[in-house]
């Protein structure tokens, strides 16, 4: 059982450090989310209140539950204030092994005594990871699903120092928060990264080779499959500047079977991101919301 009195503390405000920031202060935990950008801190709060607030309209939410969740929750442009006393950070910058060591090695000295370090990387080394901070049996992979707040599971991953305390207590964590865990020894893009990423790839290879539209080939993986989302409309997402960075590092570590889609490099060059610059396989408007009809032909690849 986890003491609800503990802080968690958040590092990186992108859509992964937002949704986990909600999972834990809407879970009854003091949460701080911190990141150097101000802007982005400010999105990530909007977001999840806005999360927090849909629930309430759905009736999952009592008002009074809702406003103890966002005043549980604060935001902080700097570690040195965000990170001080917490027993529990989840580190969710960019996937770059050098960003994310510098991140655990500076929160180590501030967090509280034996405080657990998880990494939400999706296809990084965790032992790597872990060679940053004096006790590297303290790290561990969580690995968590996009968007958050519906899907249920978290990758638990095994470094090889990970100890067998630091695994219950990671556990006892994703039970407080409504997760279901599973574990995972350290491999290059764990499970379901691994699979999700040869998903996509292969559905960006159809559409270059004008197999199906893009709307097609979402549609045969949701209604033949029954995934809540197509390889092309998670890829967009996800952002595929990220899955185009996985791609490379599986590509690299296991083979050409993960050689990425020229048509991947080619939109990350353009700057066709996805949702987070309004324009991937599909256009989005302001409000965030697909265009109809908006996703890339092949006659114009």
């Amino acid at each position: 059982m986890i003491d609800k009195n503990q802080i968690v503390v958040v590092v990186g405000a992108g859509l992964m450090g937002t949704g986990i920031a909600h999972a834990f202060a809407s879970s009854g935990f003091a949460t701080r989310l911190v990141d150097s950008n101000g802007q982005a801190l400010d999105k990530a709060l909007q977001s999840i209140h806005a999360i927090i607030d849909g629930g309430v309209k759905l009736g999952k939410l009592v008002p009074e539950a809702a406003a103890a969740a966002k005043q549980r929750l604060s935001v902080h442009t700097a570690l040195a204030e965000g990170a001080v006393g917490a027993s529990m950070l989840v580190e969710t910058v960019s996937e770059n092994l050098a960003v994310k060591k510098a991140v655990l090695a500076e929160a180590v000295p501030l967090l509280a005594e034996g405080a657990l370090l998880a990494t939400n990387t999706s296809a990084l080394s965790v032992t790597e990871i872990a060679a940053s901070v004096p006790q590297p049996a303290r790290v561990i992979g969580m690995h968590f699903f996009n968007p958050v707040h519906k899907m249920k599971l978290v990758e638990l991953v095994l470094g090889i120092a990970t100890d067998a305390d630091t695994v219950a207590r990671s556990r006892a964590w994703c039970d407080a928060i409504g997760k279901t865990s599973i574990l995972v020894n350290e491999s290059p893009g764990l499970t379901t990264s691994r699979m999700s990423a040869m998903l996509g790839n292969e559905a960006m290879w159809m559409l270059q080779e004008g197999t199906a539209s893009a709307e097609d080939i979402d549609t045969a993986l949701r209604m033949g499959f029954n995934h809540p989302m197509g390889p092309l409309e998670l890829g967009d997402l996800t952002g595929w500047d990220t899955r185009l960075s996985v791609l490379r590092y599986l590509h690299a570590t296991l083979g050409e079977k993960f050689r990425p889609c020229p048509l991947i490099i080619k939109m990350v060059a353009a700057g066709r991101h996805g949702r987070k610059t309004g324009q991937g396989v599909y256009r989005y408007d302001e409000a965030g919301q697909r265009v109809p009809g908006s996703g890339l032909k092949a006659s114009a690849l």
